[in-house]
């Protein structure tokens, strides 16, 4: 029941990274925007491009947590490893596109490599 519940957590909150990230843009200016990304103003790149990476990092960290979930589902002994590679992709990603209504995101994310570091739940190590 533990590894239904891991793999769907993991599964939904990667699911949510293309869709948070491939929502369209509000005319609000206070709103999150995938085409302005801190690091990538630096480098003077502009939104199009900008977007276009932040979209593909997203389902980038999509991908590995639905794999991580898939293998926590089937109580496979590689999925701590995917789950942690996930996690950071999505850091990485809410790092360089950061706005603060990602920080709920940032705490999941963070969650995640926290549980898998401390072997929670047990019964899935």
């Amino acid at each position: 029941m533990i590894g239904v519940l891991v793999a769907g957590f993991l599964i939904a909150h990667g699911l949510l990274h293309p869709g948070i990230w491939a929502a369209p843009v509000p005319a609000d200016r206070f709103r999150f925007d995938p085409g302005r990304s801190w690091a990538l103003t630096a480098v003077h790149a502009s939104a199009a491009p900008a977007r276009a990476a932040a979209l593909a990092l997203a389902w980038y960290t999509a991908l590995l947590y639905v794999v991580a979930g898939a293998g926590a589902a089937v109580s496979s002994g590689w999925w701590p490893g995917v789950a942690i590679v996930a996690a950071s992709s999505g850091l990485a990603l809410k790092a360089l596109w950061f706005h603060p209504w990602l920080a709920v995101g940032v705490l999941l994310d963070v969650g995640a490599v926290v549980a898998v570091i401390c072997s929670w739940p047990g019964s899935l190590h």
